[in-house]
């Protein structure tokens, strides 16, 4: 957990296997599997507030046994918390495609009931109860002013995040490992304990239930 965590831009299971003088890859590659699985969870607790919610997307290629290469695209959902002028803490998360339903369960598993998410208008964003939402952000586009300044500055860092892990990748990647390590490092960083992530993955390691080697490779 400690080599998982305190590494800024994560650690890869060859790396995690020459560090615990591991016989097996695949021994590392599930210990660090099931370790990013373990982020996923909301740790801190749900969004609450005001919260923008915007999309972004990732593409990564894969080359087929006959030397073809293909690309595929992840629809990823942002949300940031409102903090005064700054962004407070924030998930970001893979959706299945950018319909109002996908956004909406992403919604009511991120963010506490009552509160505000904010979006950019479109009307496929609206319309979920319990929630009060503001889609004012096509009149203030239209006015010439930011919209959603707290989404666009987390996927500016996401962005530049995904380049330096992944770079030009070759084969497809458990995308969502590596966006909850960025959040989950993010949400850290007021703390100034680099303890602190550690600590807090121990926490939630102790509250899922077991994930057999099969469950993880259904999970890619």
């Amino acid at each position: 957990m400690w080599y998982v965590t305190s590494q800024k831009n994560g650690i890869t299971a060859s790396e995690l296997q020459d560090l615990l003088v591991l016989g097996s890859y695949k021994t590392a590659w599930a210990m660090r599997r099931k370790l990013r699985r373990v982020m996923v969870l909301p740790g801190p607790g749900l969004l609450e507030g005001i919260v923008e919610v915007g999309l972004t997307s990732w593409s990564e290629g894969q080359s087929g046994a006959n030397g073809s290469w293909t690309r595929r695209t992840s629809s990823i959902v942002v949300a940031a918390q409102e903090e005064g002028k700054g962004v407070g803490r924030i998930c970001v998360r893979c959706i299945r495609d950018q319909t109002r339903a996908s956004l909406h369960k992403f919604v009511a598993q991120t963010i506490a009931p009552g509160s505000t998410f904010r979006t950019d208008g479109l009307p496929a964003r609206m319309g979920l109860k319990g929630y009060v939402h503001d889609g004012q952000g096509q009149l203030r586009r239209g006015q010439g002013e930011n919209v959603l300044p707290r989404v666009r500055v987390v996927i500016s860092l996401l962005q530049r995040y995904l380049r330096s892990m992944l770079g030009d990748a070759i084969e497809y990647h458990p995308l969502n490992d590596y966006l909850a390590k960025f959040a989950v490092s993010y949400n850290q960083l007021p703390s100034g304990n680099p303890g602190h992530l550690f600590y807090r993955l121990a926490q939630q390691a102790m509250q899922v239930a077991p994930a057999p080697f099969e469950t993880l490779i259904k999970q890619q």
